[in-house]
């Protein structure tokens, strides 16, 4: 049976990743296959980083204009296409929350417990893949500090600044700790 998921799996990031191809050469049935399979999770995204459901909901808008625009940008031997698509939606609320001034949620919105997804998370659907299991592998060869900064800057949206003023130390270290564990990261994940 596990087989079979697995199967399945990697045949629906097979057809996603083919639909964002299509996308990027104009075609608007392929976004608006890409918009329904992703639209959920990439809205959970938003809502837990910026705890306001209408500030997200601005921001997915903006999410997928640059789907759109930049689809060409999607290369499929990279990274997965949910991968791609997730990091777009994170970043782009990242933005919105330092363009205000304000940090982002550290904990999730009520309102993000109520959005519908029918499929699996995305989380899920990182986990089954290979690449999870080998960024879980590459994360445990880092040092505490780099995978910890690591992990709060790009899973929960801490600037370089806010990490420092959390752990009370120099701007500086947490810069090198990043820098130096993407680097490792980097060497690992190419073997």
């Amino acid at each position: 049976m596990q087989g079979a998921d697995q199967s399945r799996k990697s045949a629906d990031r097979a057809r996603l990743a083919q639909t964002l191809v299509k996308v990027r050469n104009g075609d608007r049935a392929a976004f608006a296959e890409v918009y329904a399979k992703t639209s959920a999770k990439l809205f959970g995204i938003c809502l837990r980083i910026l705890a306001d459901r209408s500030e997200a909901e601005d921001v997915l808008q903006d999410v997928y204009v640059s789907v759109w625009q930049k689809a060409g940008g999607f290369d499929p031997g990279r990274s997965s296409p949910i991968t791609w698509l997730a990091s777009l939606a994170r970043n782009r609320a990242i933005d919105r929350v330092r363009a205000r001034g304000r940090k982002p949620a550290e904990a999730l919105d009520r309102e993000a417990l109520d959005v519908a997804d029918p499929g699996a998370s995305a989380l899920a659907i990182l986990e089954a893949g290979e690449d999870r299991r080998r960024l879980t592998h590459c994360l445990g060869t880092l040092q505490d500090q780099q995978r910890g900064a690591i992990r709060e800057a790009f899973y929960m949206g801490f600037s370089y600044a806010e990490l420092a003023a959390r752990k009370g130390i120099p701007l500086g270290t947490v810069k090198s700790w990043i820098r130096r564990g993407l680097i490792s990261l980097k060497e690992c994940l190419q073997q």
